[in-house]
C-alpha cells in the first residue's frame, strides 16, 4: 500500500522537475515569438522598403536620357555657292600687219602701256612712197587735162566724149592715189586701243606679210571673271547683280564684281553656262588667267531661324526636331528651307528662344522626360 503512494510522489516530483526545466526554454520561445520575431519583421520590411525606394530612384535616374539643347537665335542665313573661275582680259587684241615690208623701227617693248594711236612699229616706206608720188603725179596730170578740156568744150574745140574720157582718167588716178596713200599710211602700225603690250612678235629687220602678228595688247584696267554655272543654278544667277570674288594668289583678297553676261549656250564638255563678271582692276594687281573663287548667294534670310542639319529626325513620315521645354521633349514636324553649310533654314514652325535637342535626339521619344546637361547658343560651344 505504501509502495503506490511513493511511486506517485516520485513521478510527480519528476514531472515538476521536468516542468521547471522546460520553463526557461518556453520563456525564451515566448520572448522570441512575441518580441524578437515582430521586431525582425519590422526591420526587414523597412530594409525592403528602403531597398525598393533606392531601386525606384535608380531606375528613374537611369531612365532620363542626357541631352544637349540649343537656343534658337535669329541670324543671317544664306544659301551660297563657291565656284572656281578664271580672270580674263576685258579686251585681248592681236595687232597684225596690213602690208608687206621690213620693220625698220620697233617702238614697243613687252609690258609697256600704250594709248590709242600710239606708234607700235614702222615698216620701210620707200616703195610705198614712190608709188604714192607716182599716183599723185598721175592724178595732178589728169586734173589738169580735165580742166583744160572743160574750157575747150565750151568753145567746141573738143568733143564731149573727149571730156568724158578725161573725167574717167581723173577718177581712176584718184583711186590709185587713195590706194597708194593707204598703203603708205599702213607702214606706220598704230595701237588700236589703250592697254598694255603683253607680247611683241617683231624685231627691227623682221619682214612682214599682211596678216603677220606684230603685238598682243590687253585691256586689264577691268577684267572679266569667267565662271561655269550649273544648269540648276542658272535661274538664281540671272537675278543677281553683284558677286564676291576671292583671288587666292593675292592672299585671298576679296573683290566685288558686277554681272556682265551669261552665255546662251553651254560648254560642250562640262555642260556649264559661262558667266562673265566685270571686276575693276585699276591697280593692275589681278593678272589674266589667275584663278578666282566666286561666291554666289542664291538666297538669304537676314533674321532667319536655322537648325543643325543633323538635328533633323524622321518621325511618322514627318521630318522635324525635338523641342525641349521644362525637361520634356516634343517632336515638332517642320518644312525645311535652303541649306547654309551645316545649317538648314526653317521658314516657319519654330520661334526665337525655343530650345531644340541637338545631341541625344536619336535615342529619345516624343513626350519623354530628359536630363538637359547643357544648353548652347552656337554649335561650336559643344566642344567647349
Amino acid at each position: 500500500m505504501e509502495t503506490k503512494p511513493n511511486s506517485k510522489k516520485k513521478i510527480g516530483r519528476k514531472i515538476l522537475r521536468l516542468i521547471w526545466k522546460t520553463i526557461p526554454f518556453v520563456m525564451v520561445l515566448l520572448v522570441i515569438g512575441l518580441i524578437i520575431l515582430p521586431l525582425g519583421k519590422k526591420i526587414s520590411e523597412k530594409k525592403l522598403a528602403l531597398a525598393q525606394k533606392q531601386s525606384n530612384e535608380t531606375a528613374i535616374a537611369k531612365s532620363l536620357t542626357n541631352v544637349i539643347t540649343m537656343e534658337l537665335i535669329p541670324a543671317m542665313v544664306m544659301e551660297k555657292l563657291s565656284l572656281p573661275g578664271v580672270a580674263k582680259p576685258w579686251v585681248s587684241l592681236e595687232v597684225v600687219s596690213e602690208t608687206r615690208g621690213k620693220v625698220i623701227n620697233k617702238k614697243i617693248t613687252a609690258g609697256r602701256q600704250v594709248n590709242k594711236g600710239d606708234v607700235l612699229a614702222i615698216i620701210d616706206k620707200s616703195d610705198y612712197q614712190n608709188s604714192y608720188d607716182s599716183a599723185l603725179a598721175s592724178y595732178d596730170s589728169a586734173m589738169a587735162t580735165q580742166k583744160r578740156l572743160k574750157a575747150l568744150v565750151k568753145k567746141n574745140f573738143v568733143t564731149k566724149s573727149q571730156l568724158d574720157d578725161a573725167v574717167a582718167r581723173v577718177k581712176t588716178s584718184k583711186a590709185a592715189l587713195d590706194n597708194a596713200k593707204l598703203n603708205l599710211n599702213r607702214c606706220t602700225i598704230l595701237s588700236p586701243m589703250k592697254g598694255v603690250v603683253d607680247r611683241v612678235h617683231i624685231e627691227n629687220g623682221t619682214f612682214l606679210n599682211p596678216g603677220d602678228p606684230v603685238a598682243q595688247i590687253l585691256q586689264i584696267d577691268k577684267l572679266k571673271i569667267e565662271v561655269g554655272i550649273p544648269e540648276s543654278d542658272v535661274d538664281a544667277v540671272r537675278k543677281l547683280k553683284t558677286f564676291d570674288i576671292t583671288i587666292d594668289a593675292l592672299d585671298g583678297k576679296i573683290y566685288t564684281g558686277e554681272y556682265h553676261y551669261l552665255y546662251k549656250t553651254t560648254d560642250s564638255m562640262a555642260r556649264l553656262y559661262n558667266l562673265e563678271i566685270k571686276v575693276e582692276n585699276t591697280d593692275g594687281q589681278i593678272l589674266p588667267d589667275m584663278f578666282a573663287r566666286v561666291k554666289i548667294i542664291k538666297n538669304q534670310d537676314p533674321k532667319g531661324i536655322s537648325v543643325p542639319m543633323y538635328s533633323l529626325v524622321n518621325h511618322d513620315k514627318d521630318v522635324g526636331v525635338y523641342v525641349e521645354k521644362e525637361g520634356i521633349v516634343r517632336f515638332r514636324p517642320l518644312k525645311t528651307g535652303f541649306q547654309d553649310g551645316w545649317k538648314t533654314q526653317i521658314p516657319k514652325g519654330l520661334d526665337p528662344g525655343e530650345n531644340i535637342v541637338v545631341v541625344g535626339h536619336r535615342i529619345i521619344e516624343d513626350g519623354e522626360k530628359v536630363n538637359v546637361t547643357k544648353t548652347i547658343r552656337d554649335m561650336e560651344e559643344i566642344t567647349q
